[in-house]
């Protein structure tokens, strides 16, 4: 994996069999859900479950989606699994202010030292528009990313544009807050898979990288559409060759202008390629 991930599977946390499929399925990141995903008289078994993997190292990342922080699970969440030798980090649901996270990180100290990284899933219009002091919280937010489902109930959309907003908001926001770029919210339709990667090309084309998956099908439909083409490729190494032999501003033959950002850019496109 490179530094970018590009796949994050979610698993319920209250199905260990399907959490440890998820551990050998290829994802980049594996998100154990204790909110959404577990029904409200399985949350103590999800949490005491999950606490229990995470006793060990596990062969990939491994983050878990503690429940809302205004919720009466959150706290017995954090106290359960943030301690955990084999936790990565933590994704908060439903943040909408910059206290929530300056709250979790106080008390989110990994088995390791230091405060665990943290993720926020901004889900209602409020957070949507909070979403740069959300991003610029605290040192230890290495994320941000939008909640579509909650989100669109929340702003009575129908259409699947009418989050594109939002969407463009939250990507500018991270870039802002110097984070790396959000990932996508799932595909819900787990059979839909061409309409899945016609959403992966549109996302991308916003600004994302990567995406959530709520089934191991979904990973290499993100993947594949995640990771740059031969042409981006052969257009990065020119970039990056032409700043290795000039520093600053310059233009390409083919008149591409080339500066620090375009360069920093063909950078990372050419680590996501070492994946292919």
């Amino acid at each position: 994996m490179t530094d970018f991930p590009l796949t994050w599977l979610y698993a319920p946390g209250d199905r260990p069999a399907v959490v440890a499929k998820a551990l050998v399925s290829g994802a980049d990141v594996v998100v154990v859900d204790l909110e959404d995903a577990v029904a409200p008289g399985r949350k103590a078994y999800a949490r005491a479950a999950t606490a229990e993997l995470l006793r060990d190292p596990q062969p990939v990342p491994v983050h878990v989606r503690v429940n809302a922080l205004c919720g009466p699970w959150a706290e017995a969440d954090l106290a359960a699994v943030a301690p955990a030798p084999g936790l990565s980090g933590l994704r908060l649901p439903k943040v909408s202010s910059p206290s929530e996270v300056v709250r979790v990180a106080r008390r989110a100290l990994s088995a390791h030292g230091g405060v665990l990284p943290l993720y926020a899933l901004l889900e209602s219009a409020l957070a949507v528009e909070r979403a740069h002091a959300v991003a610029a919280a605290h040192p230890a937010l290495r994320g941000i990313a939008i909640g579509e489902t909650d989100l669109r109930a929340d702003l009575g959309v129908r259409d699947d544009a009418g989050l594109d907003w939002s969407r463009s908001r939250v990507v500018v926001a991270a870039r802002a807050a110097g984070l790396a770029p959000p990932a996508q919210s799932v595909h819900p339709d787990i059979r839909d898979l061409e309409g899945l990667a016609a959403s992966c090309a549109h996302g991308r084309a916003l600004g994302f990288l990567g995406r959530a998956a709520i089934h191991p099908r979904q990973l290499p439909v993100i993947e594949r559409a995640y990771l740059p083409g031969e042409e981006e490729i052969e257009q990065a190494e020119a970039i990056v060759k032409a700043a290795a032999t000039e520093q600053g501003a310059q233009a390409l033959p083919d008149g591409r202008f080339v500066d620090a950002a375009v360069v920093a850019a063909a950078q990372r496109t050419l680590s996501l390629a070492r994946r292919r």
